[in-house]
C-alpha cells in the first residue's frame, strides 16, 4: 500500500494563520510568510514515494482555495481541537501508512518524510519531534484498529504535547526521528 503524506494548511488570511507569529511581525506579514512557506514546503515533499494529500481548513473556503495547488487532492479538517481533526484524519484515509505534517517547518525536506515512514515498517507510529516539546510530524502506520483515546486530553502548544500525544498511545511501539522546528513565534523564525 502506498502511504499518504497530509500537509494541514488553513487558509493564509490575516488574522486566521500564524496569530502568534502575527504578534511579533504583524498578521499580513506573518500568513505572507505562510503562504510561501508553505508553497515551497509542497514543492519539496511532493514525490512519486508517497500520496499527498491536503487537509484544508476552513472547510468549505478551503476546499475551493485558489492558493493550493490544483493537483493536490484536498479533505476538510473539520471541526474540533487539533488532536481531534488529525484523529478524524487518521480513521477517514485509505488503508496504509499515514503522515501528517504542517505547513511551517522550513527546515523539512524529501529524506525526513522518507525516514518517517521507514521508521513505520518496524513501529506502530512515529513522531518528529520539535525543540519545544511539540512535534513536527506524526504518523500511523494503522495495522490495528486506533485506540478510542488517540490525541485526547493532549495540551497543545506546550511542551507536554508529545508526551501527552505518546500517552494516547498505549502499548504502541513508538518511533522518534529528526527534530525539526516548526514557526509558531518570531523566536522560532529568527532560531530557523
Amino acid at each position: 500500500m502506498r502511504p499518504t503524506l497530509v500537509v494541514m494548511l488553513k487558509e493564509p488570511r490575516p488574522g486566521r494563520v500564524k496569530t502568534r507569529l502575527g504578534q511579533g511581525i504583524g498578521m499580513v506579514p506573518a500568513a505572507w510568510w505562510f503562504r510561501h512557506q508553505t508553497a515551497r514546503l509542497l514543492r519539496e515533499v511532493e514525490g512519486p514515494r508517497w500520496r499527498l494529500v491536503l487537509a484544508v481548513a476552513p472547510d468549505r473556503e478551503g476546499l475551493a482555495s485558489r492558493v493550493w495547488p490544483r493537483h493536490l487532492p484536498r479533505i476538510a479538517q473539520g471541526r474540533g481541537d487539533l488532536g481531534a481533526r488529525m484523529a478524524r484524519i487518521m480513521r477517514s484515509l485509505p488503508p496504509g501508512p499515514v503522515c501528517i505534517i504542517g505547513g511551517d517547518i522550513p527546515g523539512i525536506r524529501r529524506v525526513h518524510i522518507a525516514r518517517a515512514l521507514a521508521a513505520l515498517g518496524g513501529h506502530d507510529a512515529v513522531f518528529g519531534p520539535a525543540p519545544d516539546g511539540g512535534y513536527w510530524l506524526i504518523g500511523l502506520k494503522r495495522s490495528g484498529a486506533i485506540p478510542a483515546g488517540f490525541l485526547q486530553n493532549v495540551r497543545w502548544s506546550t511542551a507536554d504535547a508529545l508526551a501527552d500525544s505518546i500517552a494516547s498511545l498505549p502499548g504502541a511501539r513508538i518511533a522518534l526521528v529528526d527534530m525539526l522546528r516548526d514557526v509558531d513565534t518570531i523566536a522560532d523564525l529568527r532560531a530557523r
